[in-house]
């Protein structure tokens, strides 16, 4: 598949003449974006293949969310198998999600950058195990804030109804797909090849608080489950306080900017 879709445009017959032949047509996906796009199609596609749920939020823009669903459960093209996808929509969302989401799952988000919704629903989704993937325009979420980000440049407001974000979730799915046909590529990658880790062994994990007042300490969630930490090191705590511990212990607490 070519790296770059084009998009004609239709400007009055004088405006043509006097453009440069370079004008006539829009990208609408460079080869950044077709790499990246590519890179969140064969996670989405493993993640599947382990049997994980995809699901979907769009807070300001809710079709979205229930458009990327039903792409993903109806498919269009006959033979393509359905896979599980929910959107997430109403108040609340993040209480949602946390109800809702189970390790090894997707949460797919269309949304601006400066959303508080994705944003505190990405921060969290590590300790949930769940995989992010965040479509938007204008500026771009901080380095890190999910797995993958397709991402449009372009500031101008009316990008989401454009219809750009429906060519990048059309996209997404039918290059999923593509991974379907290759079974060798949904070997899940967990990026240690070592037999110990000294790395992974050594990091600290993301974890939410449930409750701190749990037998033995603080019962929070992580990737691995629910798991009772100490945290005489970071002080008091509370329901949905975000921590990072190693070892049992609670060794720092991140503030709602994921800032220690």
């Amino acid at each position: 598949m070519s790296t770059t879709a084009r998009q004609e445009t239709h400007a009055p017959a004088d405006d043509r003449a006097d453009a440069p032949a370079g004008d006539a047509a829009e990208v609408l996906l460079d080869e950044g974006l077709a790499k990246d796009l590519a890179a969140a199609a064969l996670t989405l596609a493993r993640r599947f293949a382990a049997g994980a749920t995809l699901w979907c939020v769009a807070p300001a823009w809710e079709p979205h969310a229930h458009h990327v669903a039903v792409e993903f459960v109806h498919p269009v093209i006959v033979g393509k198998r359905a896979l599980p996808a929910v959107a997430l929509t109403g108040p609340g969302l993040v209480d949602a999600a946390r109800l809702a989401v189970r390790p090894g799952d997707v949460i797919l988000a269309v949304a601006a950058a400066s959303d508080p919704d994705v944003a505190a629903v990405a921060r969290r989704a590590p300790a949930w195990g769940a995989t992010t993937l965040w479509i938007g325009n204008g500026p771009r979420p901080p380095a890190g804030a999910a797995d993958h980000v397709l991402w449009v440049d372009d500031p101008d407001p009316r990008t989401p109804a454009t219809g750009r974000f429906v060519l990048l979730y059309h996209l997404l799915w039918e290059l999923t797909h593509v991974c379907f046909e290759h079974p060798g590529l949904l070997a899940p990658d967990d990026g240690c090849t070592d037999e110990v880790c000294v790395t992974c062994s050594d990091e600290g994990r993301l974890a939410e608080v449930i409750t701190p007042d749990a037998p033995g300490g603080t019962l929070v969630r992580t990737a691995n489950g629910e798991e009772t930490v100490d945290t005489l090191l970071v002080g008091p705590v509370g329901p949905g306080d975000l921590l990072l511990v190693h070892a049992g212990a609670a060794i720092t607490r991140l503030d709602e900017d994921g800032a220690r």
